[in-house]
Formats: structure tokens, C-alpha cells, sequence
């Protein structure tokens, strides 16, 4: 019904199913990052987001190892698998977190690389490099609904408890707050979002999906309501602006997207610098 309405309108992209489908999906994936993007901002995990993304390639190697037709499942657990890792390690170790997060970030993706180019079929799989929005079907636009819809749930239920844990840990603590055990909750959210969604944007992309429109709203954002609208709404003009984008000139779908979200980080950095002058 919704594709029917679509193309319905009198926009040339809607008149063909494929991009009405990337449409709903980039409608679905921008609250999706804007969500969780606010925070991982927030906490300055940027080098977090991006490390899940290249294990992606590790998670794809295990389906193959487990003759799992869709490595979606895989993807999932070893991303939750990492994250935690990371987490734990991050928490634990004497040394930096971005080293942590450098050392298992490169460590996977090598595993994963490994594995796909010894199978001798890794060609098949750099689709996931760039990733392709164009090829989504309408039972993945379900499961991408269906993300959301926990995500939101979770996010209304812990996100108190996860914006004090952010502001102040050891405050969160005598508080009375899990903050491990929160902490583990938002990593995990943060990997399913970033697995599900990974082949439509693509791994050198994926994190800058996420990063770049919360950044761009905290640039200019007076409360922290006006922070998560403001990311939101960033988030889906970088995905339906880039989708144009990539309808119009025949490019990548997911480097249009990073690439209008960049421009408005600039905008609203450059707006931000003129606001305190």
C-alpha cells in the first residue's frame, strides 16, 4: 500500500519498486542512527561504531563456515560478540580505549578477510564494502521495522539510565544504576543496528551514517530534545537527499548519503562558529 501511494506522487524515482523500497528503507534506517548516534556521540565512541563495521567481514566468514545462507544471523552474534569483548577489555586494560578498539577492530577484519578470500569466493562479498540500498527487498523492510520498533522501546525504557552513565559513571553508580550492565545493553543495540543495516550502507560507510548526523545536530541543538529531533531529521535528509543523489548521477547510494550528511555537519559547524562569534 505504502510502495502503491509512492508512486502515486509525480516523482520520477518512485516509478520504479526498487526505490521505493531503498526509500523505506532509508526512512527506517535514519531514526534508527540518529538514535543511537546521539549517544554514541555523546560517549565519543565513534572509533566503536566503526570497528563493528569492519567485522562485519568476520561475521559474514562465519556464515560461510557454517553454510548459513544469509550471514544476517552470524553478522549479528559476532557483532554482539565483539562489542562486548570490547567493552569488557575497554573497561579492564591499562591502555587506551582507542587502542583497544584499534587492536579488535583490525584483528576482525583480518579473521574475516582470511577466511573469505581462502573459501576463494570473497568477489561476492565486497558488495558489502560500498553496500547497495538499491537491492533491498520488502521482507528486509520488515525486519528493518521491526529493529526500529525494539530499538525505540529500549531506548524509552533505559535511556535515563544510559544518558547518566554517560554524563557521570561513578554518579550512575551511587545511584543505584547498573552501569555495566547498561552499558552492555547500548554496545549491543549499537551492533544489531549496525549488522542489519550494513549491507544497504557499507562497511566504509557505516559509521559515518551514524556519527555525522548526530554530530551535525549537536553543533546546533539548544537542549538535549532538540538534539535527538535535530539528528533525526538530519538523519533522513542525508538518506533520502543521498538516495536522490544517487537515483539522479548513477553513483553509490551509501557514499551520497555519508557525503550530504558531511555537508551538513559543515553547515551547521559553520552556523555554530558565526552563532559564538
Amino acid at each position: 500500500m505504502i510502495v502503491t501511494f509512492l508512486q502515486s506522487l509525480p516523482i520520477e524515482m518512485f516509478q520504479y519498486d526498487f526505490m521505493c523500497y531503498a526509500f523505506l528503507a532509508a526512512v527506517l534506517i535514519a531514526p534508527l542512527f540518529a538514535m543511537l548516534g546521539t549517544m554514541a556521540v555523546n560517549n565519543k565512541m565513534a572509533f566503536f561504531s566503526d570497528a563493528l563495521g569492519h567485522s562485519a567481514f568476520t561475521g559474514i566468514a562465519l556464515g560461510v563456515l557454517l553454510g548459513l545462507k544469509n550471514p544476517l544471523i552470524s553478522m549479528i552474534a559476532f557483532g554482539i560478540f565483539l562489542s562486548l569483548a570490547i567493552t569488557k577489555v575497554k573497561n579492564a586494560a591499562p591502555v587506551s580505549a582507542d587502542t583497544v578498539i584499534s587492536v579488535f577492530s583490525s584483528a576482525a577484519m583480518a579473521l574475516g578477510l582470511v577466511i573469505l578470500t581462502g573459501q576463494g569466493g570473497f568477489a561476492q562479498y565486497s558488495v558489502y564494502l560500498i553496500g547497495d540500498i538499491l537491492t533491498v527487498q520488502p521482507q528486509e523492510i520488515w525486519v528493518l521495522f521491526a529493529v526500529l520498533i525494539v530499538m525505540y522501546v529500549l531506548w524509552a525504557i533505559f535511556y535515563n539510565r544510559l544518558l547518566l552513565v554517560s554524563i557521570n559513571r561513578s554518579l550512575a553508580v551511587s545511584r543505584g544504576v547498573p552501569a555495566a550492565l547498561v552499558e552492555q545493553l547500548f554496545v549491543i543495540m549499537v551492533a544489531v543496528a549496525v549488522m542489519v543495516s550494513i549491507r544497504y550502507i557499507g562497511i566504509l560507510m557505516i559509521n559515518a551514517l551514524l556519527i555525522l548526523p548526530a554530530a551535525a545536530a549537536r553543533n546546533v541543538a539548544h537542549s538535549n530534545a532538540a538534539y535527538h529531533r535535530l539528528a533525526t531529521v538530519f538523519g533522513w535528509i542525508s538518506s533520502i537527499g543521498g538516495l536522490w543523489i544517487a537515483y539522479t548521477f548513477g553513483t553509490s547510494a551509501g557514499a551520497a548519503m555519508v557525503l550530504t550528511a558531511s555537508i551538513l555537519f559543515f553547515l551547521t559547524y559553520a552556523f555554530s562558529v558565526h552563532r559564538r562569534a
